[in-house]
């Protein structure tokens, strides 16, 4: 799981922490029955990250994304027992929407970016639970699937979608809004879902979509039931996924705990960082040419340092007693530099 989603805050309200566990979900609901569990979606609408929207018809912003991807991590490392992962909606008609438009709409532009990157992540996620650790995910579409939530179904081994006449999947970000799905859609339903090129066109310029027989055919969908059995249906498939997987029934999982954020006495309240390569400055910047610098890191309970460049002895000697003003570089911020406060180098240690 990631430690900190760095700076990508709605509007600049400062870092959104990812750290969550099944009995603090605000918006999935975490069941498991033997060799099978349940991640059913039910969005707080009144949930959102920031204040300005609304969560309706299901749909998500990156709150409801940071609970799905602990859950996924949760089931794959804590429960080896669980074999099969059923994905479903809690409302009725409705499976879900997709990204919530006016979060991205009142979002900065790093934000998006972000979002959408950590939204694939998890469905990547998803599918590396089920290559790699036999845990087989079944996603059962009750109702409409728009935008991120036909990719988010698409991350799963089987979709099966209620036959009712209106239920539909769809990808309507280039009719409605004028842009690509951000999270993998076009991709999965080319090359993982070998949709027929022609086919993939029309449905990727289509707003309603595509239902029942129609999205089966071609290839939108594995399987399709009506609304008398639907249940019924999920509880075989699901069954028979379980069946075709070698997870140990008696195995012991690992707990994840929540990832404990450190804070240095000269690093500013609010910064974590998974990597500690420091660009350090001197006051009057004579050290920078030639590639010369210190690469700085976290060992046990210490910060240590390396000089590395073609002067790196030299550059030592001139460091030994100098103060220093440290600069970090956020991998999130593109390079954005942040000035974090200062330290002093004496033989290669940091003080």
């Amino acid at each position: 799981m990631p430690e900190l989603t760095e700076d990508l805050s709605h509007a600049g309200r400062g870092p959104i922490d990812v750290r969550t566990a099944p009995d603090r979900y605000r918006h999935w609901r975490l069941r498991i029955d033997d060799r099978i569990a349940a991640l059913e979606l039910d969005v707080d609408e009144s949930g959102g990250l920031a204040p300005g929207y609304e969560l309706k018809l299901n749909s998500y912003d990156l709150g409801v994304d940071i609970e799905l991807a602990d859950a996924v991590q949760r089931l794959r490392f804590e429960h080896p027992e669980v074999a099969a992962v059923v994905i479903r909606s809690g409302r009725e008609r409705v499976f879900c929407a997709g990204a919530n438009i006016r979060m991205l709409g009142g979002s900065s532009h790093a934000h998006k970016v972000a979002f959408c990157k950590f939204t694939n992540e998890t469905r990547c996620a998803i599918e590396d639970a089920s290559a790699h650790s036999g845990q087989r995910y079944l996603c059962a579409i009750n109702g409409s699937a728009a935008g991120g939530g036909y990719e988010l179904a698409m991350a799963a081994d089987w979709i099966l979608l209620v036959d009712d006449g209106s239920s539909a999947v769809s990808l309507p970000e280039v009719a409605l809004l004028g842009v690509l799905p951000g999270t993998g859609g076009l991709v999965r339903v080319v090359d993982k879902r070998k949709v027929r090129r022609d086919r993939a066109d029309f449905f990727s310029t289509t707003e309603e979509g595509v239902r029942g027989r129609r999205a089966l055919a071609w290839g939108l969908v594995d399987e399709i039931a009506p609304s008398s059995r639907f249940g019924e249906a999920v509880e075989a498939r699901a069954q028979a996924l379980a069946a075709t997987s070698d997870r140990p029934a008696g195995a012991r999982g690992i707990r994840l705990r929540d990832l404990e954020r450190l804070f240095h006495r000269f690093r500013r309240a609010g910064a974590a960082y998974r990597e500690f390569h420091v660009l350090a400055l001197c006051h009057r910047r004579r050290h920078r040419r030639n590639g010369d610098h210190l690469s700085f890191w976290r060992r046990g309970s210490h910060i240590e340092c390396r000089f590395v460049g073609p002067r790196r002895r030299r550059l030592r000697q001139r460091l030994a007693s100098t103060v220093l003003d440290v600069v970090a570089v956020r991998e999130t911020q593109r390079h954005r530099a942040v000035e974090i406060g200062k330290i002093a180098a004496r033989g290669g240690d940091v003080v």
